[in-house]
């Protein structure tokens, strides 16, 4: 009788964490894990900081650290989608307001103002951004988020404006949230009176209506 060939294992996804534990203990450690590299990037930056430091001030051996992470980038990977998240579920709150096209520019300015807030309030989410941008893989979760939101933006002006063509206000809304997102990381490297001064003058830059898109 011919034997059956095991069923392959999947391969971790670049730049997330190798398995989600559901063990109690396990989770507990995987969470100190990541509680520990916030810490460390918090103080050290992305760039410094090493496996071996979460080994030492976490406690977890190499081998259980790796069990989960393969390497630095699967964890600055799995804060950043943390991260996200949390960031997705604030476009969602201000876009729901939208509910004639007058609301839209309202709503573009919180989500300046709800970013913003979130890296001042959460300091390490600058570091995780930079090195996002500094590795391939991680650049394509920061990609694939992007994609989340501008369809976010098309979803809530499709509300107000279902006429408008589908390759029109996908392009738009890509834009829109890649500007947005650009001009709160510039504005994260700032004095915070300079930083609020420059998102005010970004928040009038945005569109006040839909005409454009007719």
């Amino acid at each position: 009788m011919a034997r059956r060939k095991a069923a392959p294992v999947a391969a971790p996804l670049p730049g997330l964490a190798r398995l989600a534990p559901t063990q109690q203990r396990s989770r507990e450690r995987f969470e100190r894990i990541l509680a520990c590299a916030t810490e460390i990037m918090a103080e050290k930056g992305s760039e410094a900081f090493r496996m071996s430091d979460i080994v030492e001030r976490s406690g977890v051996a190499f081998g259980s650290l790796y069990q989960y992470f393969p390497d630095k980038a699967a964890i600055i990977g799995t804060l950043a989608e943390r991260h996200n998240a949390i960031g997705r579920d604030c476009v969602r709150r201000d876009l729901a307001a939208v509910t004639a096209p007058r609301d839209l520019h309202p709503a573009l300015c919180r989500i300046v103002d709800s970013y913003y807030e979130m890296f001042i309030r959460v300091p390490v989410m600058r570091d995780i951004w930079q090195a996002t941008q500094a590795d391939r893989a991680l650049q394509k979760l920061d990609a694939d988020d992007m994609a989340v939101l501008s369809g976010l933006l098309s979803d809530a002006i499709r509300r107000v404006a279902p006429g408008v063509a589908a390759a029109t206000l996908a392009t738009f809304s890509a834009l829109t949230m890649t500007l947005i997102a650009a001009a709160v990381r510039h504005a994260i490297t700032l004095p915070p009176k300079k930083a609020r001064q420059v998102l005010t003058q970004f928040k009038t830059m945005l569109p006040d209506d839909l005409n454009g898109l007719a």
